[in-house]
């Protein structure tokens, strides 16, 4: 089943104290484009209104959110507003000029062809501009694109908190928006809920963009927070995926690794506590019983993590429901 032709594109800026570079991000949107939603996030500087007196493109439609509700309830404020539009893809773009507009073709282009369901972009394919990043971005990166490899299931994704993202509204039909973390971790929450769908990801190559911007991400701040949410769905996922929805060989791989492995820590704890105490060697029956357990654990536990690998979606969600509409 092909794509159906000429599907509507329509573009979401969240905005939030961006007053000084919304218009030239609207002005670089190309006429593939429908409709453009600027969400005024309750801006202090009133960028809505800002637009609504200076830009002159009809595209444009202002929605004010009579409270803050972060980058990601603004993002799906302006989904719910695609719908009601009959907009097919929704891209997202933020409103302060590092991401290119002339770059929706390219995240638009996998969805029409039905390579994918939701597009994100990826600022580390190109070797130069990783090295042009602050480190402590490089850093920070790294760790939330392997805690969200975790918890959304997602191992072919990289740069999860890149907020350039594209997605077609029949796939936002299936998700519950009202779920979503609508602050920093959207992004990273997003994929977790695609990946309970069986949705496609694909990451788009994108330069990254900083200019003179002075880094504001703290690992502190940013990753701890995060890392309890991203425990969270790792744990939803998995009981999820393998053990509600499914139950397989790998099912059990994961609760008997986890389990020995446990037992052959606990074990071995208590064995070396109990030999120190009494100033004597523990037996090598004792140390067999201990290594033995966590040795096959872990091996059943990297079994499980190959085949959580392996079961990335390969088959786009819109295949099925453009066969369903057929």
């Amino acid at each position: 089943m092909t794509a159906k032709p000429k599907e509507k594109i329509g573009v979401i800026i969240p905005c939030y104290k961006v007053k000084s570079h919304i218009l030239g991000v609207i002005k670089e949107i190309g006429s593939e484009v429908s409709m453009i939603y600027v969400v005024d996030d309750c801006c202090p500087n009133e960028s809505g209104k800002y637009v609504e007196e200076n830009c002159r493109d009809e595209r444009v439609r202002v929605i004010y959110n009579e409270k803050n509700l972060g980058v990601g309830g603004a993002t799906m404020r302006g989904y719910k507003e695609a719908i009601k539009d009959e907009i097919d893809i929704v891209v997202k773009v933020d409103g302060d000029g590092q991401m290119d507009p002339k770059l929706i073709h390219q995240f638009v282009a996998p969805i029409i062809k039905r390579r994918a369901d939701y597009t994100k972009g990826n600022r580390f394919f190109n070797p130069d501009d990783v090295m042009s990043m602050p480190r402590v971005r490089l850093i920070g990166n790294a760790i939330l694109s392997f805690l969200t490899k975790l918890s959304s299931g997602y191992w072919n994704v990289f740069d999860p908190t890149n907020g350039y993202t594209a997605i077609h509204t029949d796939v936002i039909k299936c998700m519950a928006l009202d779920k979503i973390d609508g602050r920093y971790f959207f992004e990273s929450d997003i994929l977790f809920r695609l990946n309970i769908i069986r949705a496609v990801v694909v990451d788009v190559p994108m330069k990254a963009n900083y200019g003179s911007e002075v880094s504001n991400l703290s690992i502190k701040k940013i990753v701890m927070p995060f890392l309890s949410k991203h425990l969270r769905n790792t744990l939803k996922r998995i009981a999820y995926n393998y053990y509600i929805k499914d139950f397989s060989f790998a099912s059990v791989c994961l609760v008997v690794g986890v389990a020995a492995t446990s037992f052959g820590a606990i074990y071995g704890a208590s064995a070396w506590i109990e030999s120190a105490y009494h100033n004597r060697f523990s037996s090598s029956g004792v140390v067999m019983i201990a290594t033995l357990p966590i040795i096959l654990g872990m091996q059943l536990i990297l079994s499980f993590i190959n085949y959580d690998v392996t079961i990335t979606p390969q088959t786009p969600l819109l295949i099925h429901l453009d066969e369903k509409r057929s």
